[in-house]
């Protein structure tokens, strides 16, 4: 009897393993979570880098754009893939595109010798050491841009490095495309009327 149970965690382990396997093997290895874009963006108050240190102003990624539209792009100094895009972020700026840099879970003096290298393409870096933009967004890893409209709403996200100008272009179309036409205001008559066709 005390041998069935120590063998019982071992088969309970071992059935584990196996749902785990097969749920890995029917799982898309490209998919990648959108499930911010249609929502505002949240409120994160994050300290501006300056010069080589954080702050002390603060602003919340939220209103970072000021009303116009922007690109949100989470980075890091020590992430190899955001060298990669680095190219592609220096191109938005010389066409004029806002782009919002949050330097994810990096430490100042790091971030600001990463641009100083490589050349700062961002109308801001916000610190964000502690990771909590990456939590409010959702972030599975950096990098990653989040195209955001002049209203605060995501509208479109890219996971993973910029490489292509396909990957550039849709982000910037997703800025471009016209906001969605505000409902029309009815007269009391009018709701009055759409009442009554309701209620029958």
């Amino acid at each position: 009897m005390s041998r069935w149970l120590t063998v019982i965690p071992l088969l309970v382990l071992a059935g584990l393993a196996v749902l785990f396997i097969g749920w890995s093997l029917q799982r898309d290895p490209e998919y990648r979570p959108d499930a911010i874009v249609g929502q505002t963006v949240p409120e994160t108050v994050l300290p501006i880098l300056q010069g080589d240190v954080a702050g002390p102003q603060n602003v919340d990624l939220k209103t970072a754009g000021v009303g116009r539209p922007m690109l949100v792009n989470l980075f890091a100094s020590w992430c190899a893939p955001c060298r990669i895009e680095h190219p592609q972020l220096m191109a938005l700026k010389a066409r004029g595109i806002a782009v919002v840099g949050v330097a994810y879970k990096d430490e100042p003096v790091a971030t600001r010798a990463f641009l100083d290298e490589l050349g700062d393409p961002f109308t801001m870096v916000l610190v964000d050491q502690e990771g909590r933009a990456g939590l409010d967004l959702g972030v599975s890893g950096v990098p990653e841009t989040f195209a955001v409209d002049a209203m605060g709403r995501i509208v479109a996200k890219a996971s993973g490095p910029l490489l292509t100008q396909a990957d550039v272009d849709r982000l910037v179309a997703a800025l471009d495309a016209p906001a969605r036409p505000l409902p029309t205001a009815r007269t009391p008559e009018e709701l009055a009327i759409q009442r009554e066709a309701a209620a029958r």
